[in-house]
């Protein structure tokens, strides 16, 4: 499961967040939900990056390279519109800045939207994918695993991540 972490500045986000960790308990115990059998196994939750730092940073726990399919993400991210080019925007007081040629606009986009990885995301891409292959990752994706599922491990993240290198049994690096 990912959802966004429950410090986030939009209400829904935030409340999702609470919802989530509620459910990282509540999933496995019976008659909760007395129609809906309770898991025998606790999922693994997960959080999205974030850049917020009170009551506490994001910490990635995996992190993962998004280098071959960065496009994609730009793909989806240029289909909402209302967030991306209006509501974003007008909420950094950047409206003014957004292109209103279509492929300009894209361009825009992946300008604003596609920074390289911070300095613990880049750490943690070194950790799963060694030094020379986690430093030349340009863009990433991380995961901060949430205390209220199950916590997993290594093999476990490796099972949930395939495309990790080494997923078939290597282990990772200290």
């Amino acid at each position: 499961m990912l959802a966004p972490r429950p410090n986030d500045y939009h209400p829904d986000h935030r409340y999702t967040g609470i919802l989530v960790q509620d459910a990282a308990y509540m999933v496995v115990v019976p008659n909760i939900a007395p129609d809906t059998p309770a898991l025998r196994k606790n999922p693994v939750f997960m959080y999205f990056q974030d850049g917020f730092q009170k009551p506490q940073p994001f910490r990635p726990d995996i992190a993962v390279s998004i280098d071959d399919v960065v496009e994609k993400k730009i793909d989806m991210l240029d289909a909402h519109v209302s967030q991306v080019y209006e509501w974003l925007p007008w909420v950094a007081d950047a409206l003014g800045s957004v292109p209103k040629d279509p492929a300009a606009r894209r361009r825009w986009l992946s300008e604003t939207r596609t920074a390289p990885p911070t300095a613990d995301v880049r750490t943690t891409l070194v950790k799963w994918y060694g030094d020379e292959k986690g430093r030349a990752v340009r863009h990433a994706e991380a995961f901060e695993i949430c205390e209220y599922g199950t916590r997993p491990d290594e093999a476990m993240i490796r099972k949930l991540f395939p495309f990790l290198p080494g997923a078939g049994g290597a282990t990772m690096r200290p």
